[in-house]
């Protein structure tokens, strides 16, 4: 994530306004100027997974999860799946500008937690979702998709490598995970964010008891580190047959 204000975006107070409220009703304030917000996944990294995903499709019904505005339905779904397109997020707020961007895709109101589909899906794909996600609830989360994958089905979303300790991003990061953890001690209702407790051993482990299988693919495309690694990898988590 980078940390900016664009002219499209939220100004500070409007930011502010959405950090003292709950995690949905925060969402459903940044809707009308999310896109222009640090916030919303950036193209490359969209189109990036897009590339990756065409050669092991193609797939049938897709689904994005937590799809905020829609773009991973717009730039990923759409170029990857054949069969309908189906959008989840908890935010009506952020569903309206994902129906007038897709028009053709379904749109549900629905919580990660407690998805309505069962065996409906080839492909589940999410981006920049997880922070909201309490570590705990990850095994909750995994089921779900689980669930509402077909056997055989695949659950793809990209993980950028971790700052290096002691960097300017590092503590960027450091900092703004602090100031989340003070916020929610002291003000209800609480706003889950968190961007660093999302680590790729602890995930592989989660999806792993979830019954899924786990690759990870380098996505070449968004550069590679100094000592070689990649800065992002997209991991497909399987479900078993």
């Amino acid at each position: 994530m980078t940390l900016f204000i664009s002219p499209e975006g939220p100004g500070l107070a409007e930011l502010a306004r959405q950090a003292l409220s709950s995690t949905q009703r925060g969402y459903d304030l940044l809707a009308p100027k999310f896109d222009g917000s640090p916030f919303r996944t950036p193209d490359e990294v969209l189109d990036a997974t897009a590339q990756a995903l065409r050669p092991l499709g193609p797939f049938g019904p897709g689904l994005d999860l937590c799809c905020g505005t829609g773009a991973g339905v717009e730039r990923v779904l759409r170029r990857v799946c054949t069969g309908p397109l189906t959008g989840a997020d908890f935010s009506e707020g952020m569903l309206a500008p994902a129906r007038r961007a897709v028009p053709e895709a379904r749109w549900v109101r629905a919580d990660a937690r407690a998805l309505p589909f069962r065996d409906a899906f080839d492909l589940a794909v999410s981006f920049g979702a997880f922070g909201h996600f309490l570590p705990h609830e990850r095994p909750t989360l995994f089921a779900q998709v689980h669930a509402a994958l077909r056997p055989g089905g695949l659950f793809a979303f990209p993980v950028a490598a971790p700052p290096r300790v002691g960097s300017l991003p590092y503590w960027v990061l450091w900092g703004f995970d602090t100031a989340m953890r003070v916020r929610n001690a002291v003000w209800r209702p609480r706003f889950v964010m968190y961007y660093r407790q999302f680590a790729l051993p602890e995930v592989r482990r989660d999806l792993t008891a979830a019954g899924f299988e786990i690759t990870t693919l380098a996505l070449d495309s968004l550069g590679r580190l100094p000592d070689g690694s990649p800065r992002c990898r997209l991991v497909l988590a399987r479900r078993r047959q």
